[in-house]
C-alpha cells in the first residue's frame, strides 16, 4: 500500500539547521529550514536567492583592517589599515594614504569611534589616535590631545613623599611605582600635579611642581596618570550625551571613564558637578574587562563575562546608575564591535559559538541577550568581524575559518535565517559603508580588497565593455595563471587562463566578466524528519518537484540521478546564441525511482553558472509504501 502526499515548501525564513536538531521534527524551524544553504542569501519575504559575487577593488600589501567611515549619507570612505599605513577608499578608488603607528599585531585589538570628520583609534598599548579629515584626499593623523587628563592610584597602602614642596623634588615611594615611560607624565599628591622629569628606580624618581605641595609628609593620597606607556591605553570608546566614554585599560579593564560634557578631552572630575568628568569602576563579584562600551537606548558595556546599563537622564555623577544586565561575555581574543539591527544590539559571545541581541524589554524594564544562533550553531565558530547591510538586513559575520556566516533578520516577520558564503581562498574581515558590503579576502598568498556587487557573479571579477566586440580582455593580472569565469555578452562561456594580465575569447563580445567561480547549493531537509506520516525505513519515491523562480536564467537541480541543468528555453525561440533569458515561473520536473535512505533530501539545487537565481517555493509530491 501506498499513500500519496504533498509537501509545499514556502518559505526558508529559518534558513540552515544545524546537525544537531535533525531529530527535532515538532520544531517550528523544520517547516522553514534548511540543510545546506551555500552561497546564497535568504530574502526578507522567504525566497532564497544566489549571492552576490565580488569585484576586485585592490591589492592589499598585507593583513589588515577594514574601518567604515561616513562623513554624510553622500560622502562615505573606507578605511583600510596595514601595517605602519592607512589606506583611504572612496567608492573604489584610493584617495589618500598616509603612515599610521600601528602594527600587523595591533590590527585585531584596534577599536574607533566617530564623530562628524572626526574618527579617533584605540588600542591597549597605543596612545589614542586621532584621524580627520578635511577633504577628499587630505587626511591627517595625530595623536589624541587630553586637555585635562584623568588621574587614578593602581596600588593599595604605598605612600609617597616629595623633599620640597616647589620646584624640582625628589619622588620617594614606599613600594616599587616608577617606570621609564612615567617620564613627562603627571603625577598628583593631594590633589597637586608635578611632571615627571627623569626615573632613578622603582622607587626614586624626579618630577617637577606644577602646583606647589601641601608638605613633605608620606602620603597614601597620591594618583598617577591613568593612562601611560607603563598603565595602558583606552581599550575602547563611545560618544554618549554629548560625552567621550572610555572603556578599560590594560591595567584598569574594568573602569569606565565619561568626559566633561561638550569638552571631549577634558577628563578630570573635579568637584562633581553635573557638566563634570565622570570615573568609576563596574564593581562585581569578578573583575570583567571592558571589551566595548555602546551609545544606544542607554549606555551599553560590554564586557569579558556580563553585559550591563548605564543610566541616568542625563548622566551625570549625581544621577548615573550602573546595572548588571545579562553575563553572557564579549570575545577577547580581538575587537568585534556591536553593531545596531533595529533598536537592538548584535554582539559575538565570548564563547566564539553565538551571537546575540542585546534588547531592551519596557515590560521587565531590562535587557535581554537572545542567542540569534541558537538553531545553526555549526555555521558560527570563531567570529572575528562583523558587518550590518541595513540596505538587505543581511549581517555578515567573518568565521576565522575562512567563511562569513551571514543572518537575515527581520524580526517583524520572524526572519532569522543563516546561510554559509564561502571563497576560493578565505574571507577575513568585512566592513559595511551606506549599502556597500567590502571584504577582506585572503586568496593565492596575498590580501585583497573586494566588494559585493550584484552585477556580478563571480568573485575577485571585473567587467569591461567596449563599442565593438574585441576578444583581448585586459586588467586582469590579480588572477594571474588561473583559471577564471567568462560571462560575456551576457552568456556564459567555458572558463579561460589568465596570461599577461589578459584573456582571449572566441568569438569576441562587447562586454564581459571575469572571475573566479563559486558554486551555491540549496538543499532541504530530509523529508522523514520534517513529516511526522512518512516513517523513517518506509521505501519513498518522489514523483515530481515543481520549483517556482524569479528572474532566473540558468537552473541545475539533481533529483537523485545527479545535477542536471533545465531547459528555459523553448526550440522555436529565436536567436538560440543570445543570452539566457530570465525566467519567472514554475518548473515542473519528473522523478524516478524509490529511496529508504531516511536522510537523503528529495532534490538539490546546485550550480556555478554566474547568473542569478531566486527560488522562492517548493512543491513535492511523493509515495510512500508502508
Amino acid at each position: 500500500m501506498t499513500i500519496a502526499t504533498r509537501r509545499i515548501k514556502s518559505s526558508f525564513t529559518a534558513g540552515e539547521l544545524a546537525p544537531e536538531l535533525y531529530g527535532r521534527a515538532d520544531l517550528r524551524a523544520f517547516e522553514n529550514g534548511a540543510r545546506r544553504l551555500r552561497n546564497v542569501v535568504i530574502q526578507p519575504t522567504g525566497g532564497v536567492a544566489r549571492r552576490p559575487g565580488l569585484v576586485h577593488v585592490a591589492t592589499l600589501p598585507g593583513e589588515a583592517r577594514l574601518v567604515p567611515f561616513e562623513f554624510n549619507t553622500e560622502q562615505t570612505y573606507l578605511l583600510v589599515l596595514t601595517q605602519g599605513r592607512l589606506q583611504v577608499f572612496l567608492g573604489d578608488a584610493e584617495v589618500a594614504s598616509l603612515p599610521a603607528p600601528w602594527s600587523t599585531a595591533m590590527l585585531p585589538q584596534l577599536a574607533f569611534t566617530q564623530s562628524a570628520d572626526t574618527l579617533l583609534l584605540f588600542h591597549p598599548e597605543m596612545p589614542p589616535q586621532r584621524l580627520t579629515r578635511s577633504s577628499h584626499i587630505a587626511w591627517s593623523i595625530t595623536p589624541f590631545a587630553f586637555g585635562r587628563e584623568v588621574f587614578h592610584n593602581f596600588t593599595r597602602d604605598v605612600t609617597m613623599a616629595a623633599s620640597a614642596t616647589t620646584g624640582t623634588v625628589a619622588l620617594v615611594s614606599s613600594a616599587p611605582v616608577f617606570g621609564v615611560g612615567h617620564i613627562s607624565r603627571r603625577f598628583r599628591l593631594k590633589g597637586q600635579r608635578v611632571v615627571i622629569a627623569s626615573v632613578e628606580g622603582p622607587q626614586n624618581a624626579t618630577a617637577v611642581v606644577e602646583d606647589p605641595l601641601e608638605d613633605t609628609l608620606p602620603t597614601e593620597d597620591w594618583q598617577e596618570a591613568a593612562f601611560s606607556p607603563v598603565r595602558g591605553w583606552p581599550v575602547c570608546a563611545c560618544f554618549h550625551q554629548n560625552r567621550l566614554v572610555l572603556g578599560g585599560s590594560r591595567d584598569a579593564p574594568n573602569r569606565l571613564w565619561l568626559s566633561r560634557t561638550g569638552d571631549l578631552g577634558d577628563f578630570d572630575a573635579g568637584t562633581g558637578l553635573d557638566d563634570e568628568a565622570i570615573d568609576f569602576a563596574l564593581v562585581s563579584d569578578q573583575v570583567n574587562a571592558i571589551r566595548a562600551v555602546f551609545s544606544g537606548r542607554h549606555l551599553q558595556v560590554f564586557t569579558s563575562g556580563a553585559e550591563w546599563m548605564v543610566t541616568g537622564d542625563p548622566l551625570t555623577p549625581s544621577s548615573i546608575q550602573l546595572n548588571r544586565q545579562t553575563r553572557i561575555g564579549t570575545a577577547v581574543d580581538r575587537q568585534v564591535p556591536p553593531v545596531d539591527v533595529d533598536g537592538a544590539t548584535l554582539f559575538v559571545a565570548r564563547s566564539g559559538r553565538g551571537v546575540h541581541e542585546f534588547a531592551y524589554t519596557d515590560v521587565a524594564d531590562a535587557y535581554q541577550a537572545n542567542d540569534l544562533a541558537l538553531v545553526a550553531r555549526h555555521l558560527v565558530r570563531d567570529p572575528v568581524s562583523m558587518a550590518y547591510d541595513q540596505t538587505a538586513r543581511l549581517l555578515h559575520v567573518v568565521m576565522a575559518d575562512g567563511s562569513i556566516a551571514t543572518l537575515t533578520l527581520y524580526r517583524a516577520e520572524q526572519v532569522i535565517a543563516w546561510t554559509r558564503l564561502e571563497t576560493e581562498g578565505a574571507f577575513r574581515a568585512v566592513a559595511e559603508t551606506e549599502g556597500r558590503v567590502f571584504a577582506l579576502v585572503e586568496r593565492f598568498g596575498s590580501f585583497r580588497l573586494e566588494r559585493f556587487d550584484t552585477t556580478m557573479g563571480l568573485d575577485a571579477a571585473l567587467a569591461g565593455s567596449s563599442f565593438a566586440s574585441q576578444d583581448r580582455w585586459t586588467g586582469l593580472g590579480h588572477l594571474e595563471m588561473r583559471e577564471v569565469g567568462v560571462l560575456a555578452d551576457g552568456a556564459p562561456r567555458a572558463a579561460e587562463r589568465v596570461q599577461d594580465g589578459a584573456i582571449t575569447l572566441d568569438p569576441p563580445a562587447a562586454t564581459v566578466q571575469a572571475g573566479l567561480p563559486f558554486r551555491h547549493v540549496i538543499e532541504p531537509l530530509p523529508p522523514a524528519l520534517g513529516n511526522a506520516t512518512a516513517a523513517a525505513a518506509a521505501p519513498l519515491r518522489l514523483v515530481s518537484a515543481t520549483f517556482r523562480v524569479l528572474a532566473t536564467p540558468a537552473l541545475e537541480v539533481d533529483l537523485g540521478r545527479g545535477v542536471q541543468p533545465v531547459p528555459f528555453r523553448r526550440l522555436d525561440t529565436a536567436l538560440l546564441d543570445a543570452p539566457p533569458a530570465p525566467f519567472t515561473g514554475d518548473i515542473a520536473l519528473r522523478a524516478l525511482g524509490w529511496r529508504r535512505d531516511a536522510m537523503a533530501p528529495l532534490w538539490r539545487i546546485e550550480g556555478a553558472t554566474p547568473l542569478p537565481l531566486t527560488l522562492l517555493s517548493v512543491t513535492t509530491d511523493m509515495r510512500i509504501s508502508n
